[in-house]
């Protein structure tokens, strides 16, 4: 049997609800639909009709598009204690990404009119709102001008950098399909672009694709910057 969510807990980690009493989280979570997703499972698909948004209560969500051959271009990935999807509910178009489950994960559905609901009644909701979809914007702007800026050998790195510098100078990594999905490329380049950076001994990879820094600030500079 699995536990109940503790709606309330989720809820108030998040930045868009945390400043919410007691008494408000309450009602809010009142308004909440529960969903557990398994590993690769489908949230929602780009295109469809925008109905509400997600708070993630475990696990995490991935956000991407795919080209027309298919291959998958990654926006951002969101974990615990966040939001996603908040963007269609302020300007009423569909889902522009598709999201997708890393793992297992739970998530707590909350409906456009309760959202707008709270952003008029509660005006600390509206301005969290403001400051997260202005983080989205910066977000995506420094990814078109990584994927058209620079090589990929440099957007591994920048990709590296992030993974050491949030879970330790060793980490275990995911598949280079994976990776390239994240940094904009196919397999075979991010295969070759590994190549590079050991070689010039910023990392050691072995061969349980586990990640080693050897050399932070010159993995830094490569990245550039």
């Amino acid at each position: 049997m699995m536990r109940p969510m503790n709606k309330i807990e989720a809820l108030k980690k998040t930045e868009l609800f945390g400043s919410l009493t007691a008494e408000e989280l309450k009602a809010l979570a009142d308004c909440c639909v529960e969903h557990r997703l398994s590993k690769g499972e489908i949230l929602f698909t780009a295109g469809d009709e925008a109905k509400g948004l997600y708070v993630i209560a475990k696990g995490a969500l991935r956000a991407y598009r795919e080209n027309a051959e298919g291959r998958e271009q990654i926006i951002h990935v969101e974990k615990a204690g966040t939001t996603i999807a908040e963007i269609p509910v302020f300007d009423d178009r569909p889902y522009p990404s598709t999201v997708m489950a890393e793992e297992e994960s739970e998530v707590l559905y909350i409906g456009k009119r309760d959202v707008k609901k709270l952003c008029l009644k509660y005006p600390t909701i509206a301005l969290s709102a403001l400051k997260l979809l202005s983080a989205r914007l910066r977000k995506t702007a420094a990814l078109v001008e990584s994927l058209s800026l620079r090589e990929v050998d440099q957007r591994l790195a920048a990709f590296l950098l992030h993974e050491f510098k949030s879970r330790g100078k060793k980490v275990a990594l995911p598949t280079n399909t994976v990776i390239a999905s994240r940094v904009g490329s196919v397999r075979e380049v991010v295969s070759r672009s590994f190549a590079k950076l050991e070689e010039e001994k910023l990392i050691s990879v072995d061969d349980h694709h586990m990640a080693t820094l050897l050399n932070e600030e010159g993995l830094r500079d490569y990245a550039g910057g």
